[in-house]
């Protein structure tokens, strides 16, 4: 059995989470990382995407899912922290909105002028595909996707 370790996730406005895990994975802007107990201390930046928490002593559905639009993990020893710049728990993300938010950021893109801000539309689309691969996440782990 994996040693547990404090995970916590976090804004500026707001906690998420709170407690006892055997894993996270972050998504790092290097790509998806996981983090177990004994992990190296870092710091590094977190892109829009799904946090996954293995609970204690949990089988699979003892995952929890959260979406961060980005921010930071901290790893010192026996602790995690997610600076997200925004959180929500998985089955808080309103998939209509998303999918909204999406198209509308594509037709953004698409039509580019010169008042259009290209990385601020890049960077909603990123955000919208994030809390749809989110919810992508908890279909697969309920089992219905």
């Amino acid at each position: 059995m994996a040693r547990a370790f404090q995970c916590d996730i976090v804004s500026a406005e707001q906690q998420y989470f709170s407690g006892s895990v055997q894993s996270v994975v972050v998504p790092a802007t290097e790509g998806e990382m996981g983090i177990y107990a004994g992990h190296s201390p870092l710091i590094t930046k977190l892109k829009p995407g799904v946090v996954r928490l293995q609970m204690e002593g949990a089988t699979q559905q003892g995952e929890s899912i959260y979406y961060v639009s980005g921010g930071f993990v901290e790893v010192v020893p026996d602790t995690v922290t997610i600076l997200a710049e925004n959180a929500l728990r998985g089955p808080e993300i309103d998939e209509a909105a998303a999918l909204e938010a999406k198209r509308h950021a594509e037709d953004l893109m698409s039509h580019l002028s010169g008042d259009m801000d290209y990385a601020r539309a890049a960077s909603q689309l990123a955000q919208a595909i994030a809390q749809l691969r989110t919810l992508q996440e908890i279909r697969k782990a309920l089992g219905k996707g």
